[in-house]
């Protein structure tokens, strides 16, 4: 499933380690979502750090980028390293 077809209230794992509750069902380059860190906090996300799914069955599965969410970690990581 590419992340644009993630839906409002999926529960997803960020590249980071954490997990995540969407909270919006728009496109693109960032998505809101709700997340639960070292705290609970609500903000806006890069698709591109969205790894995994929560499926119906509670199995987590892998995402697909696209190719504008791709260009995108490549610049975030030229200018903050990584």
């Amino acid at each position: 499933m590419k992340t644009n077809d993630l839906k409002k209230g999926r529960y997803i794992k960020l590249a980071n380690g954490w997990n995540a509750r969407l909270w919006d069902n728009k496109r693109g380059n960032v998505r809101m979502a709700e997340v639960f860190g070292l705290s609970r906090d609500v903000g806006s996300i890069y698709s591109h750090n969205i790894m995994q799914y929560l499926d119906e069955n509670g199995t987590w599965q892998d995402v697909e980028h696209t190719p504008a969410q791709e260009k995108c970690r490549g610049m975030n990581a030229s200018l903050f390293g990584g």
